[in-house]
């Protein structure tokens, strides 16, 4: 079980700077297709984190209330963030520059 947390973290970690990174280089982007495509792996990266946290709280922890409400809403948020980035990446990778 203590592998699986640390895969967990490790997760959240790398995806949490995977999402600053795509941060950092869509605000410095000037073209509008390269900043929406950072912007949109940035979504990605930020849904793969969500979703981790959210299996941290079902998986590791005893079954409280606010843990599950709360993995609830990570789960949603980090779905959402995940479609929305992978729907504006494939617009914006077949957008001509």
């Amino acid at each position: 079980m203590e592998i699986v947390q640390w895969l967990f973290i490790a997760g959240i970690i790398a995806s949490l700077l995977s999402s600053v990174f795509f941060s950092l280089r869509a605000r410095r982007s000037a073209e509008p297709v390269q900043r929406g495509l950072y912007t949109a792996r940035m979504n990605i990266s930020m849904g793969l984190m969500l979703l981790l946290m959210a299996g941290i709280q079902m998986v590791m922890f005893a079954g409280d209330t606010v843990r599950v409400i709360v993995g609830s809403i990570f789960l949603l948020l980090g779905l959402f963030n995940l479609f929305a980035g992978l729907r504006n990446h494939r617009h914006y990778s077949t957008t001509k520059r």
